[in-house]
């Protein structure tokens, strides 16, 4: 399937790892210019040059967006190289500390916000002129199963990503005449460095393997996952390939579940 994504120029926030690099990394391979972005400039200098050693065109930019500067900072360094830019994917985010609703402070709320909302909005903002501009666009935010299927934990996390879901939602109604396309994927469960931690921290808490540790988590908290494993993060980046892709020219305003079908709702 010809993509028709060769030469264009993205930015993916929160790739020095995880689902955002699996993203970026199948970016590169359809021959898009990238600039990543992370906090850890080491961690992230590290991603940049493996991915260059594979053929890449990729830059890195280290900063904190959940400062309104940082969130910028990315978006500019494309431009700045490229000239333009033609696809954001929002994927920084975070759940902050596990909690329950009388257990988290005002503090924890407001910086999960600033994290998975706000960071998109200022992104965003900052890619629009230049979209609008050559009249062609692809903004993908990436939410979770918890924007639509909330746990009784972490409600700050739940109530940001339904938040995200709703400013795809606005957003796609707002510039879709522009040509600008924007849409959600939403994963759930997959093994990013924060579920691997969470698997070895109850392995031996419980005293069992990681892949034990693995069908714990699945009974307990993801019972509804069909495929009755977590997924990787090489299959959210497909889906986000092709809807930066040209074959995606119809669809804006979409959520693209990657679950394992665990959402139980139509």
């Amino acid at each position: 399937m010809e993509l028709g994504l060769k030469d264009k120029v993205a930015v993916v926030t929160g790739s020095s790892k995880g689902i955002g690099r699996a993203i970026a990394e199948a970016l590169a391979r359809e021959g898009v210019h990238l600039v990543i972005n992370g906090r850890n400039r080491k961690e992230l200098e590290a991603a940049a040059a493996e991915m260059r050693d594979s053929g890449a065109s990729v830059h890195s930019v280290a900063s904190d967006v959940t400062d309104a500067d940082g969130a910028k900072q990315p978006v500019e360094e494309a431009v700045r190289r490229f000239g333009t830019i033609h696809i954001l994917v929002n994927n920084a985010g975070g759940a902050g500390r596990f909690g329950s609703f009388d257990d988290l402070t005002d503090e924890e709320w407001l910086e999960v916000y600033k994290l998975n909302l706000l960071s998109a909005v200022r992104a965003t903002r900052a890619v629009l002129p230049h979209m609008r501009k050559q009249r062609w666009g692809r903004i993908i935010n990436i939410s979770s199963e918890s924007g639509v299927q909330p746990d009784a934990m972490m409600p700050h996390y739940n109530a940001s990503k339904s938040a995200v879901n709703s400013l795809t939602k606005s957003l796609s109604k707002a510039y879709g005449k522009d040509g600008i396309l924007v849409n959600t994927v939403s994963p759930a469960f997959i093994r990013t460095p924060l579920l691997d931690g969470l698997l070895d921290e109850t392995a031996k808490s419980r005293g069992v393997s990681v892949e034990e540790a693995e069908h714990i988590l699945l009974r307990e908290f993801r019972p509804n996952i069909l495929l009755g494993r977590a997924g990787q993060s090489h299959e959210t980046a497909g889906i986000c390939v092709f809807l930066a892709s040209e074959q995606a020219s119809f669809i804006t305003g979409s959520n693209y579940r990657v679950d394992g079908g665990s959402v139980a709702s139509l």
